[in-house]
């Protein structure tokens, strides 16, 4: 099994490789088998891709955005053209189950070039403003080059999210996708090119640790857009904050849902399990802070289990499997010290634990989780754990769970599930968090905002709010008479 790319960057439209640079090894999950061999991009391939994305910018830029948009939606249709190419891509990159990758990954990813390549004709419009005998407009223009530093879990979508409403602005993108996960990035650089986007404007340097520095203090980075963890995104928004450079920070969460005792049990379990599970819950919004009302804590829990027992693990790549590895071993380590904080910390294992025994010990598979009577104060309840592990506390009151809620430095995300809609709307105002559900979990699609505050971040993907954080308002004063002066 190989996917060994022709090289490992994209620039100025072409593979180009430097083998000066440190080697990543790309690592299928559900094996450890070694299924690609890449170069972390040394400081002469930094540069040249900058330089060759501020020669495509001023040309990109220069054309109409509906010229823009008419390219995003043509990479769009390519993209869903190659859908099943580009899922098994994903599924080797990722370790995610090839029925998901197929439904989630790079149909979200088309999404995103659609969706903002039909909105950039009118969405990037100014104002007029009358101001008596003289008047003012104003205009949205790009910033220049923008930098996306991707994470590991969602890693064809998070290149398209961010490179498709940085693109419908008129910027130009250098995308640096996760060392973990370093090959869907590139097909996305290819189909650009494909569809019409003139060579350089939208690149792929692979890189570690030291690269990320190299692009983020850049003097010709206009504008930095990470998703990663919280640690990482304080390090990049100081060193962007050093420039005075835009940034977008979509960074880690741990999110409550928050289940009330007339909520439909079997659609919160649902729930709960999309916010837990889904993506080896390897997902930055997962509801991973489950408040149960104490009068339904024992029959959700008893659904929860029976269901999660019956989830299919495996080889990710047959469409029949439900759960696949998580990213790493690395990963699967930190999740398993998680799991064994959790019982030595006092919290009622329902179901799972470990390391299931019905899949090859060789891949990084780890069982989905759940544990009970966790308390706020325990480690699994207030630290991202990023893993299958779904943490049931209880409650009584409304009062007391908002309060427990908001008592966390994340604010990613939170969801509700009641029969009363008056309460679902009551709750989610005083909930600290950026996107939030009722009676549904962890759904973004294109057409709404999605990202954090608190801890979990700043700025927004997705929608047309997006294209404010990859453009600034240039305004003009017009004066229609004689200019003139007291002295």
């Amino acid at each position: 099994m190989k996917a060994q790319p022709k090289a490992s960057h994209f620039i100025d439209g072409q593979y180009v490789e430097d083998t000066s640079g440190s080697v990543i090894e790309s690592i299928y999950p559900a094996t450890g088998e070694v299924i690609a061999r890449l170069h972390a991009a040394t400081p002469a391939i930094v540069e040249r891709a900058i330089a060759s994305a501020k020669r495509a910018q001023k040309e990109w830029a220069a054309l109409s955005p509906t010229a823009r948009g008419r390219v995003l939606k043509a990479a769009a249709a390519i993209m869903r053209e190659r859908n099943r190419e580009l899922s098994e891509l994903e599924t080797l990159d990722t370790g995610k189950p090839i029925q998901e990758t197929l439904i989630a990954d790079p149909t979200s990813g088309a999404d995103a070039f659609e969706f903002f390549g039909g909105i950039a004709a009118t969405a990037l419009n100014g104002a007029h403003i009358p101001l008596g005998g003289d008047w003012a407009y104003t205009k949205r223009v790009p910033l220049g080059v923008c930098v996306g530093i991707g994470a590991w879990n969602y890693p064809q979508q998070i290149a398209c999210w961010k490179g498709a409403p940085a693109l419908a602005a008129g910027n130009a993108m250098i995308f640096k996708p996760s060392e973990v996960t370093p090959l869907g990035a590139l097909k996305i650089a290819e189909i650009l090119i494909e569809a019409g986007a003139p060579k350089g404007l939208y690149n792929v340097i692979q890189g570690d640790r030291e690269t990320g520095p190299l692009l983020v203090n850049h003097p010709d980075i206009a504008k930095v857009s990470l998703t990663g963890s919280v640690p990482t995104g304080r390090k990049v928004a100081a060193a962007a904050a050093g420039h005075l450079k835009h940034v977008t920070m979509e960074l880690g969460g741990k999110s409550p849902l928050i289940v009330f005792d007339d909520a439909d049990i079997d659609s919160a379990v649902s729930g709960a399990m999309l916010g837990n599970f889904y993506s080896t819950g390897q997902v930055c919004s997962n509801g991973t802070r489950v408040f149960v009302h104490r009068a339904i804590k024992e029959e959700f829990l008893a659904r929860a289990r029976a269901r999660t027992e019956a989830i299919i693990l495996g080889d990710p790549q047959d469409e029949a499997t439900q759960m696949g590895p998580l990213v790493s071993f690395a990963q699967r380590e930190k999740v398993l010290a998680y799991m064994e904080k959790g019982k030595a910390e006092g919290a009622r294992l329902i179901t799972g634990g470990g390391i299931p025994d019905t899949v090859s010990g060789q891949g990084a598979f780890v069982q989905p989780t759940i544990f009970a009577d966790v308390t706020d104060a325990m480690t699994i309840a207030r630290e991202e754990i990023f893993g299958p592990v779904m943490c049931v506390l209880d409650f009584d009151d409304e009062a007391e769970v908002i309060a427990r809620a908001n008592a966390s430095e994340f604010g990613l995300a939170g969801g509700v599930f009641t029969a009363d809609l008056s309460r679902a709307h009551r709750v989610v105002d005083q909930l600290e968090a950026g996107t939030l559900w009722i009676n549904t979990y962890n759904l973004c699609p294109v057409e709404i905002p999605f990202g954090g505050s608190k801890q979990s971040g700043f700025g927004r993907e997705n929608s047309a709010e997006a294209l404010t954080h990859y453009s600034e308002l240039k305004t003009v004063y017009v004066g229609m008479g004689k200019c003139e002066a007291p002295y």
